[in-house]
């Protein structure tokens, strides 16, 4: 008896501290699959302190104006939604044809949310340099904004690149479902970006906070009233917006319009949904039972929700050699005229046209040779910042774009480093586990 209870005690004690492994192993690892290009510690060797400046900066923003959260999640699922999560919806148009916002659905985009955006990548860029994409700090911010706002923490896999070009308006249109879409069409939609039903109802729960216009739900209302909403909220609703050309706005939550919680469900069970792309969802018999066990189960909802946003987060990303790390997150850096004097300091604002760059056209190769053997030689100090200043003033553009995909390569080879001593990492404390196990089995047979 003595001996058995000593060898279930051992099988117990050696079953758990695998498990205890395993667990550990798992909370750095995920569960959520993520595509080529993509990590969850991407930053971690360049810019270790991004997702703490995002957060510090989104807690302020959020104290004065918590509706300014609604905003960020929206813009992050109209940029993924349209030609993957590339930033093109932050672009500004050009010669090549007007930008996504133009486009009817992203009219309504919040305007604040592009500069809280840009403030952001101003942050991050001072304390990192020019490391982090603007797409990238579109998925933190949605993240933030849900978290903040009451909702699941969650990480999000990093490394986007910005694109280089931005959808055109038929384009915008194809991919962002409207308001009076019914489940059929949003179902099918999205089932074509490889988000199942479950994905689907789960991210429209980001509806319960924010507001919306009135254009977008008056046809419920006018000329006769959609007979799936409540009559009692119908009657709210027309005192808002008494006609179908008012432009007014109301919230989308009638329960919790600040807070991320599973009231939104709530409101489709008491048919108080207001688009009919939502109420439609407790209509549907696919995804009915799914607005059932999110209304009556907060956690599950929380659950679902950031699968999907992780899943929805990864849409046709741009990594590697693909895209681009934008100076400006409204300008495509060939654009920008103020890039190449970016790269040499944020703050030197010169203008690069200007006829005093040319007078140093003759000693460009020096410094390009000087500089760049000085990077490849891994010399993170490069001396007095006022001396790196001058020397990056004197080469010409393209010079100095060779330095920074130079620079980029180098920070590239850096973090794959980082990567393998993590994996090296993970082996050495499966190796003691095992180890350790295989200790005690020895010891027990000699001492039973």
């Amino acid at each position: 008896m003595a001996a058995s209870s000593s060898t279930s005690f051992f099988l117990i004690f050696s079953s758990l501290l695998i498990f205890s492994s395993l667990l550990y192993v798992s909370n750095a690892d995920y569960s959520a699959p993520i595509v080529k290009g993509l990590s969850w510690d991407y930053h971690h060797k360049t810019c270790h302190k991004v997702e703490k400046i995002v957060r510090k900066h989104l807690k302020k923003v959020f104290k004065e104006d918590i509706g300014q959260a609604a905003g960020l999640l929206r813009l992050h699922f109209h940029d993924c939604f349209v030609q993957g999560c590339d930033g093109s919806v932050l672009l500004d148009g050009s010669h090549g044809g007007p930008s996504e916002q133009t486009a009817p659905p992203n009219q309504s985009l919040r305007k604040q949310a592009f500069i809280i955006v840009e403030d952001l990548r101003n942050l991050v860029h001072r304390e990192c340099g020019r490391v982090v994409s603007c797409a990238d700090i579109v998925a933190l911010a949605a993240r933030d904004a849900v978290h903040l706002s009451g909702g699941p923490d969650y990480d999000v896999p990093l490394g986007r690149k910005d694109g280089l070009t931005f959808a055109t308006q038929n384009a915008t249109l194809a991919n962002l479902p409207a308001p009076s879409s019914n489940a059929s069409t949003i179902l099918s939609a999205l089932a074509a970006k490889n988000l199942t039903p479950t994905d689907v109802v789960a991210l429209s729960g980001g509806h319960t906070i924010g507001i919306s216009h009135c254009s977008s739900f008056t046809s419920r209302l006018y000329p006769t009233q959609d007979p799936t909403m409540d009559k009692t909220f119908a009657h709210g609703l027309k005192e808002v917006c008494p006609t179908n050309t008012t432009d007014a706005t109301t919230v989308m939550d009638i329960y919790s319009p600040i807070k991320f919680d599973n009231k939104y469900y709530v409101d489709l069970m008491n048919r108080q949904g207001l688009f009919t792309s939502d109420q439609d969802l407790y209509t549907h018999e696919v995804t009915k039972p799914i607005v059932e066990s999110f209304a009556h189960d907060e956690k599950l909802f929380f659950e679902k929700f950031v699968k999907a946003m992780i899943k929805m987060g990864q849409m046709e990303v741009l990594t590697g050699e693909k895209g681009e790390i934008r100076a400006h997150c409204s300008i495509r850096n060939p654009d920008n005229k103020g890039y190449f004097s970016y790269l040499a300091e944020e703050e030197d604002q010169y203008d690069l046209d200007s006829k005093d760059e040319l007078r140093f056209q003759s000693s460009n190769n020096f410094f390009t040779v000087f500089i760049m053997c000085r990077l490849v030689a891994g010399e993170d100090d490069l001396g007095d910042h006022q001396s790196m200043v001058n020397e990056t003033d004197r080469m010409d553009p393209q010079i100095r774009a060779q330095i920074a995909r130079l620079e980029a390569r180098i920070s590239r080879v850096e973090a794959r480093m980082e990567k393998l001593e993590v994996s090296v990492q993970y082996l050495q404390r499966r190796m003691y586990v095992y180890g350790f196990v295989c200790l005690m089995s020895v010891l027990y047979a000699i001492f039973k």
